[in-house]
């Protein structure tokens, strides 16, 4: 016997339950309802993606004639992913930006100036790199991996704010 939740107090109850013993909310097990296999919650026998998880319920390949191909709608929209490219991307193809924002002009003229004592790592919010550049600054090291990460910077495009993604 398969178990599922309340969809009222997320209770664990049996599929063949009329009603939640815990909460007492009926429960609907219509023709037109399955169960999410992922997490348990009562979802639209058409569904194929559950809203509740996100997951998918049901097969997507266009080889099976008895479901029609899926509509799935998608809240992002071109402007949006755009944008999101467009302010550094991140690895992965979603082209989220990956880090914590900083200000790419402040961020420049810290690493070319400041760079061999790690000062743009600190305001990146970087602190463990800004010590390690702090300790090794007499080397010259740090001062040419700041000059390289000045013009890597550079090369970054920014944001419509003007920040870019460390």
């Amino acid at each position: 016997m398969a178990m599922i939740k309340c969809p009222e107090c997320g209770a664990a109850i049996s599929e063949n339950a009329m009603h939640c013993p815990s909460c007492g909310t009926p429960i609907n097990n219509s023709a037109n309802k399955k169960f999410c296999q992922h997490c348990g919650n009562q979802i639209d026998k058409d569904c194929v993606i559950c809203p509740n998880c996100g997951k998918q319920v049901a097969d997507l390949s266009q080889n099976n004639p008895n479901n029609p191909s899926p509509i799935i709608i998608n809240n992002n929209n071109a402007a949006s992913s755009s944008a999101a490219s467009a302010s550094g991307g991140g690895p992965g193809m979603g082209g989220y930006p990956v880090g914590r924002p900083v200000n790419k002009v402040v961020y420049c003229l810290l690493a070319f100036f400041l760079g061999g004592l790690g000062i743009h790592k600190f305001y990146a919010g970087k602190t463990m790199l800004g010590i390690i550049y702090l300790v090794f600054c007499c080397t010259g090291i740090p001062a040419i991996v700041a000059l390289i990460e000045f013009i890597l910077a550079l090369l970054k495009p920014a944001d419509m704010n003007g920040n870019i993604w460390l």
